[in-house]
């Protein structure tokens, strides 16, 4: 319950404080370089296994296979330079604050996967499957130290550190992810 509080306070705050005033910003350029809706809206696996929508900010050109599930490796030529940029400052998750007030997503816990890539991760890392067991999260341990997967081995190896992280829940532990989170961002040190 009191992480739950936490996650509701934290997104308001980064909701009203960081994301409302650069949405319109960020919209606008988006449409500009792609003449495309600003938000890209993607099915995940969250606690549960209760599949949702995640929010994010669009960094790629068009339309991604629906029945043919794509890494971003794979889609390296529909990513926009100012993609790069949201990327490489983790701004396109700041939409996901929206998911946390739904109550789909928590700001600290494991990374949310499509059920493609989360079944063959399972397949290889059997004990993934605990990790439904909490909210997926804005951030996690697997995002700061291993950051965006653009192979499933990647993401295998990010995978283990999100089983880190549920050997280790704490709100200290969360506060410590949050603290790096930050570090990652204004350094621009994601890909």
């Amino acid at each position: 319950m009191f992480k739950r509080a936490f996650d509701i306070f934290f997104a308001v705050f980064a909701l009203l404080f960081l994301v409302v005033w650069i949405t319109p910003i960020i919209a606008i350029i988006i449409f500009l370089g792609t003449s495309e809706h600003p938000f890209y809206i993607q099915e995940r696996i969250g606690k549960n296994g209760k599949r949702f929508q995640i929010y994010k900010f669009r960094s790629m050109k068009g339309v991604p296979p629906v029945n043919d599930p794509l890494l971003s490796a794979e889609e390296t030529t529909r990513i926009t330079s100012f993609g790069k940029f949201l990327r490489k400052y983790r701004i396109d998750e700041f939409p996901q604050f929206f998911n946390v007030l739904l109550g789909q997503m928590s700001v600290v816990g494991p990374r949310p996967e499509r059920q493609f890539f989360l079944d063959q991760i399972v397949e290889q890392i059997p004990r993934y499957r605990e990790l439904q067991k909490l909210r997926p999260g804005v951030t996690s341990l697997g995002q700061i130290r291993y950051g965006y997967a653009d192979t499933l081995e990647q993401m295998k190896l990010r995978a283990r550190y999100d089983l880190v992280y549920l050997d280790n829940l704490s709100l200290w532990t969360d506060i410590k992810i949050i603290a790096f989170t930050i570090v990652v961002v204004f350094k621009g040190k994601g890909k």
